[in-house]
């Protein structure tokens, strides 16, 4: 299919006046749906097309004539519009996906029972009705919706069941049709109410326990950030009422539909976590609420302006979860979780300007959707904020929803109501953070007594960074400093270890110094400032990974800091870093420690000890416990402590629930420990979607040649997978220390990877590269084939992204392996 050009959606914009669509879904196929949809528009006379990527077009009709249906080529049907009034008629047979995208079908293993959501963003909703899809192209929907007696539906508007499987929505406000939403199926909701508007909470019905356990702790700070954001915006949620569902095989952490958030399913808890995990999902409920305003009620005209919707709602969604939440430490669950994966992103070589990006195309601007919108938008809006002040900041947000309310606007309409404000002119400020790519390297240089900074190469824009230095003597002392040139001078001793940036406020590449890293194990017990233990946490990662801090120097300090943190963010953070291949699965090709340091099973063996005395002396059945007991799981050198836990040797507190034991599980596997009869036993215990899910990733992870051909055909798009059972059979795939059975799939892998445009699309198609690359099979010869293919002519944009920085991480990592001997 064709991605939508910009020039194309501004000749379409200049053509067209949407005035409203109704569309009619009849969902009680198996795999497929009938779609008929109505369009009202107004032309000025031309040429232009309708967007429609059905399975069969059944009739078209424009202003009642019949017009022929083979016209439908590669997603676009051709349109031919005088000036006036007309009405498009659209009746299709659409495809039910099981990749995350369209109209998504899942089936609960728990019940064999059907359900529906739908996720039109970037450009899937033509898959589910005929539309002119691009953002400007507002308009106001009616929905008409026929499934199977039991289902339960709910859409963007209000709507009822005016008599079995027959369901009736209001006209919804104007929207982009990348927001429009429905979930149906058996769906259980719980029902509440909050200052006039009606909340609802829903799910599948085999995790309605789940979520009632839940359902207090959601509403109320659903409630909480309501309050704080009509407080803040000084405009009141635009959207009627607001439901919140939990949808499986959900691809992002959330959608933020009006008046119909989807959330993907992991969120709802149904064993124990850390409470790091309801950190993220309470800063992902305020993040979603955010876009109510910024995104929804006013909308980016054009892709190249998605950064500002993602950017300001993080900022927003993190603040207001810190301020108005039990969850107050949102700031450094958000430093420690969230940080290093924008700097890691804008370090790589295809990093972008934070604005800007996607001027192209949609699909272009698809590919910059990561962590340098999200994370380090987050920063520099933060960084402004702090600037201009919440008076400036928040009067100019109010002026331009006011003004744009319902419509589109642009970055400049943004930045022009914050100076109308009184923020002053932002041009010299925009173009070094938001228009500049890449990251500026601070370093302490002892001997000059002053802080290098170091811009990227061919960069000559100057950026100031104020920040803060901790230095120790005899306890920690701030103090702050402006980096304004290549070289400030400080006040540091021959011998003082210093932390650069303790506050968290810099966006810079950071490094320990040797005397620092040297120190650091013996002051990190002494250490009590969570924030400051994340700095150090974060660029102990950063260093590691850009081959400037010793892998095994940076186990020396997680071996000494571990038994003394405080924060289970941290531990689960690290626990993840140190843990196994394949854990913290949706982050595949970031950097892993045991990948490069001199002797895994030494420093695996260090690392279990210290995560292992950790949950032995937290408190008991709290989450710095299980955080901890986690990490010792993943890092468990053999199968002996992990077998005393299956049979009930557990710290104080601790339960064995599903989770927990399937966590054991994937351990034993990986050392080659148990076998697929012990794992068909446990799955007969509990099968449910997670269960089967940890039962696939497992399969996939054994030390067979059978297990191994059984995933490969998954990737390859020979046997059928949702988007889940991907992530979990890629994700198990590859392991260090399986080079002999696994290194023929390595050029079976870049042989093959650019094929697989061919059987997926949208986020499904990288992503499943991500999962499958062979990352753990770190040599010159993987990132020779890997740089091969990238040479090629062809490859797809978004497996080209994806190829880049996977094979950047393989060289960070041979890198770091030939510095210090890895």
């Amino acid at each position: 299919m064709r991605s939508l050009q910009r020039d194309e959606a501004v000749a379409r914009f200049d053509l067209l006046t949407l005035a409203s669509y109704d569309v009619s879904l009849d969902l009680r196929g198996e795999e497929t749906f009938t779609s008929r949809t109505v369009i009202e528009l107004v032309s000025r006379g031309g040429e232009t097309f309708l967007d429609l990527k059905p399975v069969s077009l059944e009739t078209i009709r424009l202003d009642g004539a019949a017009l022929p249906v083979d016209a439908l080529a590669e997603g676009r049907y051709p349109l031919s519009l005088a000036a006036g009034e007309h009405r498009v008629e659209v009746e299709a047979t659409m495809p039910f996906r099981n990749d995350g995208e369209g109209l998504h079908k899942a089936i609960d293993p728990s019940d064999g029972r059907a359900y529906v959501y739908q996720m039109s963003f970037m450009s899937a909703a033509p898959s589910v009705f005929a539309c002119f899809d691009q953002p400007d192209l507002k308009a106001p929907y009616t929905l008409h919706v026929t499934t199977p007696p039991d289902w339960n539906v709910t859409a963007n508007a209000p709507g009822r069941e005016e008599a079995p499987g027959i369901w009736e929505f209001e006209q919804s406000q104007p929207l982009s049709t990348y927001f429009t939403c429905l979930v149906a199926g058996p769906y259980r909701r719980i029902a509440d109410s909050h200052d006039g508007i009606d909340l609802g909470l829903l799910c599948r019905s085999s995790m309605i326990g789940a979520l009632e356990a839940d359902a207090d702790e959601l509403l109320t700070m659903t409630k909480q950030c309501f309050d704080e954001f009509h407080r803040l915006f000084g405009i009141r949620y635009a959207f009627g009422k607001y439901d919140q569902a939990f949808v499986p095989e959900f691809n992002a952490g959330a959608m933020e539909n009006p008046g119909c958030v989807t959330f993907r399913e992991p969120l709802l808890f149904t064993t124990k976590v850390p409470r790091a995990l309801r950190v993220q999902r309470a800063t992902t409920v305020a993040h979603e609420m955010a876009h109510q305003w910024f995104g929804n009620l006013t909308t980016p005209t054009w892709w190249d302006d998605l950064w500002l919707n993602e950017a300001f709602a993080e900022y927003m969604g993190n603040r207001v979860t810190a301020e108005v939440t039990e969850f107050s430490e949102a700031l450094v669950w958000a430093s420690l979780a969230r940080k290093n994966w924008g700097l890691t992103s804008d370090s790589r070589p295809s990093t972008h300007p934070v604005a800007g990006n996607g001027a192209t195309d949609a699909d272009a601007a698809l590919q910059d959707f990561d962590g340098i919108s999200y994370s380090k938008g987050h920063a520099v809006l933060t960084q402004l904020a702090d600037r201009v002040g919440d008076e400036v900041f928040f009067g100019g947000v109010r002026e331009h929803f006011e003004t744009h309310r319902f419509g589109n606007a642009t970055m400049q309409d943004l930045f022009g109501s914050w100076e109308r404000a009184g923020a002053g002119d932002l041009e010299t400020w925009t173009t070094a953070w938001l228009r500049t790519a890449g990251l500026d390297r601070i370093e302490l240089d002892r001997e000059a007594g002053a802080l290098v900074r170091t811009t990227p190469a061919g960069e000559t824009v100057d950026r100031e960074h104020a920040l803060d230095i901790a230095q120790w003597q005899g306890s920690w002392s701030t103090s702050e400093v402006l980096v304004a040139s290549g070289l400030t001078r400080i006040s540091v001793g021959t011998d003082t270890p210093v932390v650069l940036d303790p506050r968290d406020t810099a966006w810079a590449d950071l490094t320990l110094d040797p005397v620092t890293a040297a120190a650091l194990p013996a002051l990190l017990p002494r250490t009590r400032d969570p924030l400051l233990r994340a700095t150090i946490w974060n660029t102990a990662r950063n260093g590691v990974h850009h081959a400037r801090l010793d892998p095994d120097t940076a186990v020396d300090l997680l071996v000494a800091g571990i038994p003394n943190e405080e924060q289970d963010t941290a531990v689960g953070v690290l626990g993840v870093w140190a843990g196994d291949d394949g854990e913290g699965a949706r982050a595949t090709v970031h950097e892993k420690l045991l990948t490069v340091v001199r002797s895994p099973d030494t420093a695996r063996a260090r690392l279990h000890a210290a995560f292992t005395e950790r949950a032995d002396t937290a408190p008991a059945g709290s989450d710095l416990q299980l955080a901890a007991l986690q990490a010792a799981i993943g890092t468990a050198p053999t199968p002996t402590y992990l077998r005393a836990l299956l049979d009930g040797e557990l710290p104080e507190g601790v339960e064995l629930d599903s989770g927990l034991r399937w966590r054991v599980l994937k351990r034993l596997t990986s050392l080659a420990a148990t076998d697929l009869d012990e794992l068909d036993r446990e799955l007969a215990v509990e099968n449910d979607a997670k269960t089967q899910l940890a039962h696939a990733w497992c399969r996939a992870r054994m030390p067979d040649p059978e297990a191994k051909a059984w995933a490969w055909q998954r990737f390859t798009g020979e046997v059928n997978a949702s988007n889940y059972e991907i992530e979990a059979v890629g994700t198990g795939f590859w392991q260090s220390g399986r080079e002999d059975l696994l290194t023929p799939y390595v050029s079976r892998y870049f042989g093959e990877v650019p094929g697989t445009a061919q059987v997926r699309a949208g986020w499904g198609l990288a992503d499943a590269a991500h999962y499958f690359f062979p990352i753990t099979v770190v040599s010159p010869e993987t990132l020779a084939l890997a740089d091969e293919v990238l040479a090629g002519e062809g490859l797809n944009r978004s497996l080209r992204r994806m190829l880049v920085d996977a094979a950047d991480e393989l060289r960070c990592r041979l890198t770091a392996r030939a510095r210090y001997g890895g």
